[in-house]
């Protein structure tokens, strides 16, 4: 009798312990809206780029209407040699223009993302779709897929999860082809080597070049070595200024700019250079003797 109850209370208590370690996937459902498809709320839950409405150019309607569940996590790396955190799945298909809802749900008691690169700029800021989780819990999004045939990248981008594993593509329409380094799906770029045989080689000495024999720096090299850094000095003399003008601009922008700005001084240069010449000429004609 007494080993029944010493047997029942064993599995009581083991019972316990397993419900203790249980995890509540908690459901991040009030969301703040912040503008431009940016849902946030104070508890570690985010959606970035959320558009329910609005056709990227080229989608004259939507084409199909889908809802998935992404789940991440520790557990799914297991499959994968070497690598600590993945998706439940990591390859996704859908036709062009869906509207395509993403349920993510995070089962680590640490912060995870499910992100999309590569989307028009003009209707997904920073050219993604991100969804957002710290701990165990759930958050939806929905974007508009574009049209055409295309593999973006979707992956975790807190600090090394993408390089541990979580990552995967998905292909709209036929896709561009396949990225490297999804699990289970294309080889990784650069493997992972265990062998501890394998010889470290000593690195190669650096020659001291004020050691008596070797060539000392030409005339050419220092005048370099001066302009460059005479350069330097007028560019940090410049960037207050020059930072006004540029502020805000890409990098394209701002090309476009300079070689306006360099056009309009060449210009002026070579309007002062003609006057110049003209009144010269003017001066030479007075100054000949009249026959």
């Amino acid at each position: 009798m007494n080993r029944i109850r010493q047997s029942l209370l064993g599995g009581l208590l083991v019972s316990c312990a397993v419900l203790s370690q249980a995890q509540e996937i908690v459901e991040h459902n009030r969301l703040m809206s912040h503008g431009d498809g940016h849902l946030m709320d104070m508890s570690g839950g985010m959606v970035m780029g959320q558009n329910t409405e609005t056709l990227p150019g080229g989608c004259t309607k939507i084409a199909a209407t889908k809802e998935i569940t992404v789940r991440a996590g520790h557990k799914y790396a297991e499959k994968f040699p070497g690598r600590m955190y993945a998706f439940d799945q990591q390859e996704y298909h859908f036709e062009p223009c869906t509207k395509l809802t993403i349920n993510f749900i995070n089962e680590d008691n640490v912060r995870h993302q499910w992100m999309m690169h590569g989307l028009p700029r003009y209707l997904y800021p920073k050219g993604m779709f991100h969804l957002e989780v710290t701990g165990p819990g759930k958050i939806s999004g929905t974007l508009i897929l574009p049209p055409g045939d295309k593999t973006y990248l979707v992956h975790c981008d807190i600090a090394q999860h993408m390089e541990k594993g979580m990552k995967g593509q998905l292909k709209v329409g036929a896709g561009s082809g396949d990225l490297p380094s999804i699990p289970g799906v294309t080889s990784y770029v650069i493997q992972d080597v265990y062998d501890t045989t394998l010889a470290v080689s000593e690195p190669t000495p650096v020659a001291d070049s004020t050691v008596a024999g070797q060539p000392k720096p030409t005339q050419s090299s220092t005048f370099i070595s001066g302009m460059t850094v005479i350069g330097l000095a007028i560019g940090l003399l410049l960037a207050p200024l020059l930072g006004r003008y540029y502020r805000g601009m890409t990098v394209s922008e701002a090309i476009s700019f300079s070689l306006e700005k360099l056009g309009s001084l060449l210009s002026f240069i070579i309007s002062i250079i003609k006057k110049a010449f003209a009144m010269l000429m003017a001066n030479k004609n007075k100054s000949l003797p009249e026959k």
